[in-house]
């Protein structure tokens, strides 16, 4: 069974300071690492420690940015051999200011060169996935390769966050839309989450869920809502906890798990990954999450 995730990948370049800066000025970092992000690259590392092959999919330069982000890819068995180089591209990366209290400054840089062109996907077989997973970062990536799935008849699911564009066509081709709360309100005009996905309902067939932190997901089925609680852990990092929620959804939609049982897998691995550091190496691997759930019954 092999899983693709499609999107953008971020090298996040992490300052630890004692308080954010409120004024122009030199600050000193009480530490300072690198790391990698993007919803759709960080999905795709918690399918591979959850023990499936995965590919990722999606764009870089061919800058040093690039080279660190594929190094770290690999480290955790993800497969970049879909991962676009284009030269003379800046890869997209962050600053991210993190004071005492966790609060964070985050600058993100992508540059024009980095083309959202999807020519180059015409060589991807995605007849070949057990499941696809494509974030709202890169929109023409993710419309052009839910469309591929489809045809194949490939499962699909968006993770449905805030973007600036109408993701309106996504929603419509995917099979699944898992939205953050932040997206829906975007998508749906309205702040309450059953609301909105009421009215996401109008607008495609896909089954629809939304996440909303500690409280847990709601989801539809047919016209009743559905409601996990959050399970009550240790929270010490809650990093990249969406982005692993989606890839664990991917990794249930590809074992054909009932909607139930894949917001309760899901929300188990992030619930997971909180109680440990760091957005990627805090991923629980699958024997941790089944014994966690086994406890949990």
């Amino acid at each position: 069974m092999v899983i693709a995730c499609v999107g953008i990948t971020v090298l996040d370049r992490v300052f630890r300071v004692e308080q954010l800066p409120t004024t122009g000025g030199k600050f000193v970092a009480s530490d300072y690492f690198e790391i990698g992000g993007g919803p759709a690259a960080t999905a795709a590392v918690a399918v591979s420690k959850l023990g499936y092959p995965v590919d990722f999919i999606g764009r870089a330069g061919t800058d040093d940015v690039a080279t660190s982000m594929i190094k770290e890819l690999a480290g955790y068995n993800v497969n970049t051999q879909h991962l676009h180089q284009i030269a003379g591209a800046s890869s997209s990366f962050s600053a991210i200011l993190v004071d005492d209290h966790g609060e964070r400054m985050i600058i993100n840089y992508q540059g024009d060169q980095l083309s959202p062109e999807t020519r180059w996907l015409e060589k991807v077989d995605f007849a070949r996935y057990n499941a696809l997973l494509a974030d709202v970062r890169w929109h023409q990536g993710a419309h052009f390769a839910l469309k591929e799935a489809k045809k194949a008849g490939v499962p699909t699911v968006l993770d449905g966050d805030v973007t600036p564009q109408d993701i309106t066509d996504l929603v419509e081709l995917a099979d699944h839309v898992a939205f953050s709360e932040p997206g829906l309100a975007k998508f749906s005009q309205v702040d309450d989450p059953v609301a909105g996905l009421r009215i996401a309902q109008t607008k495609t067939n896909a089954k629809l869920y939304v996440t909303v932190g500690s409280e847990g997901c709601y989801w539809l089925e047919g016209d009743e809502i559905c409601h996990q609680a959050g399970f009550k852990v240790d929270v010490k990092d809650t990093t990249g906890a969406g982005d692993v929620f989606h890839g664990a959804f991917a990794v249930a939609i590809a074992e054909k798990m009932t909607p139930r049982e894949a917001v309760t897998f899901s929300s188990a691995v992030a619930a997971l990954k909180c109680t440990r550091l760091g957005g990627r190496d805090g991923i629980p691997d699958r024997t941790s999450v089944e014994a966690f759930l086994k406890a949990d019954a």
